[in-house]
C-alpha cells in the first residue's frame, strides 16, 4: 500500500466507521451492484483486499465456503472479526507484501486500488494473478470522485486491470458504471 498505514489508524481512531459503510445509501447501492455482477453460484474461497470493518465481507462470505479479509488497519480488522462471520478470517496485512498463502477463486478489491501507486498496483496485480484459481473471478470497484492519492479511482482501476491482463488473460463478465463509482468483474482462465 502506498498510503501510509498510520493514515488509516488515525481514521479508525477518530471513528469506528470512517466511511459510513454501515449506514451509507451510496455504499448499500454499490454493494448490491457489485454482488449482482458476480457469477451465480458459490465460491470455494474468497479474498477481500481492504475489508475495513467487514460490511461487504459479510455479504461476500455468504457466497463463499472459506473467506479471508485483509486490511492494513488493526482497529478495522477487530471490528470485522467482531461480526462473528463463521466462515471468515480477518487479518492485518500491509499489501502487496503481506499476501496470504493459498489460492482463491474470488478476489475482491473494492474502494482500495487508489490507495496504491502505480508500482504497488503492478505488484498487487502479480499477486492476484498468481493466487487466483483457474477460472477465478476478480471484482473491482472504485470511487470516481476526487481522492487525495496519486491516482484517482478510474486511473488506479484501469492501471490494475491492465497490469492483471498482462499477466493472465482476463475475460470481462460485467461492468456497472455510475457517476460515483465503477465496478467491473473479470474471469481469469
Amino acid at each position: 500500500m502506498s498510503t501510509d498505514p498510520r493514515h488509516f489508524d488515525r481514521l479508525y481512531a477518530d471513528s469506528p466507521d470512517p466511511w459510513n459503510y454501515e449506514t451509507s445509501g451510496y455504499e448499500a447501492e454499490k454493494y448490491a451492484a457489485c454482488l449482482a455482477l458476480l457469477p451465480e453460484g458459490r465460491f470455494a474461497s474468497g479474498l477481500e483486499i481492504g475489508c475495513s470493518i467487514g460490511v461487504l465481507s459479510a455479504m461476500l462470505a455468504e457466497r463463499c465456503t472459506r473467506f479471508v479479509g485483509l486490511d492494513v488497519a488493526a482497529q478495522a480488522v477487530e471490528r470485522a472479526r467482531a461480526r462473528g462471520i463463521p466462515n471468515a478470517e480477518f487479518r492485518v496485512a500491509h499489501l502487496p507484501g503481506d499476501w496470504p498463502e493459498g489460492t482463491f477463486d474470488l478476489i475482491v478489491l473494492s474502494e482500495v486500488l487508489y490507495f496504491f501507486d502505480a508500482d504497488a498496483l503492478d505488484r498487487l496485480a502479480r499477486r492476484v494473478a498468481e493466487s487466483l484459481s483457474p477460472g477465478g473471478t476478480v471484482l473491482m470497484a472504485s470511487y470516481l470522485g476526487e481522492t487525495e492519492t496519486e491516482l484517482d479511482g478510474a486511473e488506479a482501476q484501469a492501471h490494475f486491470a491492465g497490469a492483471l491482463a498482462r499477466r493472465r488473460r482476463a475475460r470481462p463478465l460485467g461492468e456497472r458504471r455510475d457517476p460515483r463509482y465503477v465496478a467491473q468483474v473479470f474471469e481469469l482462465p
